[in-house]
């Protein structure tokens, strides 16, 4: 494991030719009741005034993700003195709970004036809500098409226009580890596990000498862990065959990786549906956990003796998340929306931001000498690697889709469902 301190990828998968394809629903009216008093609640007060401004709605709004925000926001003030800033930030891990309150605003016809989204399935379902106007004259005055990898900008085009600006690429199978956990437990501190069953033996050691083998939180960090147990088992392609359709997500190979992932959260800490992933992470680097799962946003979190790896059986895989920003149809500043792309378009903004966020720029044109050990380490990684979409952060199948398997993963986890329920809700996420 690691010490924490223009070209597609050869054998990329071409995931995204079928979500540009699939048509997508409107937000259940069911999530809307539930998170409208939600969204009274964190909605920013309407502006005082009609002049140059942007609200801009994102979920980087505590710890170091809103310090990387703050980068973003710093360049924006700078190139735009004239356009005043509204944060409408609303906290939540991976976006949980922002997006609910995002989808009750766009109900109520008051959208933000760009908002934050992932690239993939989820920006798909707001294209096919008609939420989200095209950015092709953007894209043409920045020359933004030119500088992105196919893949990135595939990520943010349905049918071949592109509806958000992509700012980063994060890499999520990674696997963080507390050296001195595992020293107490009796395991090689510098050991890799290149194959799952070999890590499962670790989790079993630590968990015999009394300690807590894995850390997780609620909700989207267990699909996260579901997701990348999948991949391990079953290799890229057909991991993605589960999100197109070209893979049979009843197979025996499907029900075996969703058993292994049942097995593993036994290994997990009891108290993990009230806790968000930074307190997860914490478990880790205070010595309360030997390992998490957790992608390389995590990296500004940890300290020393913490190590990193890509997770077992994943190491030639870079499962990836597009962070994007897009623009809403009918939002009260447009134009502020269109000079806030601007700038997270920028190759020097796109570079400081992901030196603060532990990410790569979602251009190809940034030199690896500008960037800091991890980013330059995961470009290296974006560029050799194959490429699949994560399921946990919407990249890879539908919100509907998403919101199924979470339900059924947390009644897993609460021993109130199966696994083969989590087989059937993993079965109706493909698109045909």
């Amino acid at each position: 494991m690691k010490r924490h301190r223009r070209q597609d990828p050869p054998g990329t998968l071409r995931w995204r030719a079928r979500i540009r394809r699939a048509g997508m629903g409107r937000t259940a009216s069911a999530l809307l009741a539930v998170v409208a008093t939600a969204a009274a609640c964190s909605a920013p007060a309407p502006a005082t005034t009609t002049g140059r401004q942007v609200e801009v709605f994102t979920w980087w709004a505590s710890g170091a993700e809103k310090l990387a925000m703050d980068v973003l926001v710093q360049r924006f003030r700078a190139e735009h003195p004239d356009v005043g800033y509204v944060d409408a930030a609303v906290a939540g891990g991976a976006g949980t709970v922002a997006k609910g309150v995002l989808a009750a605003r766009f109900a109520d016809g008051d959208p933000p004036d760009t908002f934050q989204v992932h690239g993939g399935a989820e920006l798909t379902a707001q294209v096919s809500a008609g939420h989200v106007r095209p950015l092709s004259s953007l894209f043409d005055q920045v020359g933004l098409e030119d500088v992105l990898p196919p893949v990135v900008l595939d990520s943010v085009s349905v049918h071949g226009v592109p509806y958000a600006v992509p700012v980063d690429v994060h890499r999520t199978n990674l696997l963080w580890a507390n050296t001195d956990v595992l020293a107490q437990a009796g395991l090689d501190p510098t050991a890799r596990y290149d194959s799952l069953d070999s890590w499962m033996a670790a989790l079993d050691q630590v968990r015999a000498a009394g300690l807590t083998p894995l850390a997780i939180g609620s909700t989207w960090t267990q699909v996260h862990l579901l997701e990348v147990v999948l991949l391990s088992r079953l290799g890229p392609t057909t991991y993605a065959g589960l999100w197109d359709g070209t893979a049979d997500a009843t197979s025996p190979e499907v029900k075996a990786a969703v058993e292994d992932f049942a097995r593993i959260m036994q290994d997990t800490n009891a108290d993990r549906d009230s806790l968000d992933w930074q307190d997860a992470t914490g478990r880790v680097n205070e010595g309360r956990a030997a390992f998490v799962v957790m992608g390389d946003w995590a990296q500004e979190v940890f300290d020393p003796p913490v190590v990193w790896a890509p997770f077992p059986g994943t190491a030639d895989v870079d499962d990836i998340t597009v962070d994007a920003f897009a623009a809403p149809v009918g939002a009260v500043h447009p134009t502020g929306a269109d000079a806030w792309l601007s700038t997270v378009a920028g190759l020097d903004t796109q570079v400081a931001f992901a030196n603060a966020k532990g990410a790569i720029p979602a251009r190809n044109d940034a030199l690896q000498t500008s960037l800091g050990d991890y980013p330059r380490s995961a470009l290296r990684t974006f560029r050799t690697a194959t490429v699949v979409p994560s399921l946990a952060h919407g990249m890879a199948a539908p919100p509907q889709a998403v919101d199924d398997i979470t339900r059924a993963v947390s009644s897993l986890a609460r021993g109130t469902a199966s696994t083969a329920q989590v087989v059937a809700a993993l079965a109706g996420a493909s698109w045909r």
